[in-house]
């Protein structure tokens, strides 16, 4: 599968980050986003992967800056997004049901589009930002040992705080999904 945009679609992506971007200067303080944008434009497969997650409900945006010089995008939509929900944690999740399979898991789509799960530690620094997913719930990243006995943890923000719970990771729920994460 080809993963560059088209110029339109490059250039409507840039516009709908800028403006992202500007609306929600708390999130990346100091950050200039011309050298983002060059960022994006010399990386055209990560520019891909970000037109993913908006395409599915993201509505993805700056949140820090690396070291080497890279920026990180990960999703900010209120709830998890739209587009992704509906799957179990993994392949070995989907493979394992036998009947009423969802079409697909978070870290099938994760990989498709190019990007990463959240960490429980990322998505905590997340929730900070704002309440998230306080209708929904969003899988993430899981502990090897956790995922090795069969389970997954997920988390929310419910009754004035988040939560991170488990379940199996076959499981899947019309509003879990996933939020993704991005270095640029």
């Amino acid at each position: 599968m080809k993963k560059e945009l088209s110029q339109q679609e490059s250039e409507t992506l840039f516009n709908i980050l800028k403006s992202r971007f500007e609306k929600n200067m708390h999130r990346h303080e100091g950050i200039d986003w011309d050298q983002v944008q060059k960022r994006l434009e010399i990386n055209p497969e990560k520019s891909w992967s970000i037109y993913q997650m908006e395409l599915t409900g993201g509505e993805p945006d700056v949140v820090g800056f690396e070291e080497d010089g890279g920026y990180v995008f990960c999703d900010f939509a209120a709830e998890t997004p739209k587009g992704r929900r509906s799957v179990c944690y993994d392949h070995e999740a989907l493979e394992s049901r036998k009947t009423h399979k969802p079409k697909n898991s978070a870290m099938g789509m994760a990989e498709e589009m190019g990007i990463e799960l959240m960490t429980e530690e990322q998505y905590l620094k997340l929730q900070l930002y704002g309440k998230l997913d306080t209708k929904t719930s969003s899988w993430l990243a899981t502990p090897s040992e956790i995922r090795q006995l069969g389970g997954a943890i997920f988390g929310d923000w419910r009754f004035g705080r988040v939560f991170i719970y488990h379940n199996g990771a076959d499981s899947y729920y019309g509003v879990r999904g996933f939020r993704g994460i991005i270095r640029v």
